[in-house]
């Protein structure tokens, strides 16, 4: 049985933050979380009402078999405290808005796994606003494409996690396009045993990414992207700024990865986002690559016990339907 945090476990480490004065009175885990629990935790007797924390146990990855990370591989699973911390100080030096941390403790000191405590934004997403309270919502939306152009233009000559590049390491991998083409072809052939639709064309699909691969002419700079950058990783604060959450990930690499998934899941939305001088190549070569991304790895975690089982099967069948259309 998969053990997640339970409202006795948090108290203590939620007081050390905050203050021997706060009492936690209600603890509640936020749906959607893959690789780490989120908990809102509810206090009295402290400057602020509610506390987000972190808690980055190996029994709140529900990834199969993917409980370590590789931080050499650009797209091994991003999880844990330090690639948090990384991204977080990159990201607020830069300007870019994300959430503030109370307490962080990677020691295991008070509790048996890496955890944080962070500051609660809101408990709406930009995603919700989106049908909430639109206006708000458009002025956030402005406000991220401000800090996505702050974050695109902040280049590195080598590509990476933030983490890795920060001290001084090497990611795997000869080349930005190379990496997409191998995970993508990786994820055609585990997703095409599962599916008889792509079991029948992956042949074409497969000489499909690699047409558009030999087309990507070479690069030697690399953005800053939060590699999975969709409304749902987006709060807005009272100031009515973007802040961008669900941050491990976040890596120099070729800033046209974010622009296929900002396309792909801002919709009619995404003009604003869009910015010109994006290689047209790129874009039509990381754009199969994702839509195979989003079979195979919601597939991936149906053959777990991830808890919100629709949802991902939703996402796969939605992403086939769209990979396959790209076919010529």
């Amino acid at each position: 049985m998969r053990r997640l945090a339970e409202t006795e476990d948090l108290p203590g480490l939620v007081r050390e933050a905050l203050g021997p004065g706060c009492r936690a009175v209600a603890v509640e885990r936020l749906r959607g979380g893959s690789k780490k629990g989120v908990y809102r935790v509810r206090v009295d007797g402290a400057p602020v009402t509610r506390v987000i924390v972190y808690n980055w146990a190996e029994t709140e990855n529900f990834w199969p078999g993917q409980h370590g990370t590789d931080a050499s591989d650009p797209f091994a699973p991003a999880s844990g405290l330090a690639p948090f911390l990384a991204a977080r100080r990159t990201l607020d030096d830069l300007g870019v808005r994300v959430p503030r941390v109370l307490l962080a403790d990677g020691g295991r000191r008070r509790y048996p796994a890496d955890v944080a405590v962070v500051e609660d934004v809101s408990e709406d997403t930009l995603e919700a606003l989106f049908e909430t309270d639109p206006a708000r919502a458009a002025a956030a939306l402005a406000d991220l494409a401000a800090a996505t152009d702050t974050m695109h233009r902040h280049h590195a000559p080598r590509y990476g996690r933030v983490d890795l590049l920060r001290e001084g390491g090497t990611a795997s991998g000869v080349s930005c396009e190379r990496l997409v083409l191998d995970r993508a072809l990786a994820d055609l052939a585990e997703a095409s045993g599962g599916d008889r639709r792509l079991t029948a064309v992956e042949d074409r699909l497969r000489d499909r990414l690699h047409h558009l691969a030999a087309l990507v002419a070479p690069r030697a700079e690399y953005g800053l992207i939060h590699g999975e950058l969709g409304p749902d990783h987006v709060l807005v604060d009272a100031d009515g700024r973007a802040v961008l959450i669900d941050i491990e990930g976040a890596m120099h690499f070729d800033v046209e990865w974010e622009h296929v998934f900002l396309r792909l899941r801002f919709g009619e939305r995404y003009p604003v986002l869009y910015r010109p001088g994006l290689d047209p190549r790129r874009m039509d070569l990381y754009a199969l690559a994702m839509r195979l991304s989003l079979v195979a790895g919601p597939l991936r975690l149906l053959d777990g016990d991830f808890p919100d089982r629709a949802a991902m099967a939703g996402i796969a069948e939605h992403n086939l339907t769209e990979a396959l259309a790209l076919l010529p």
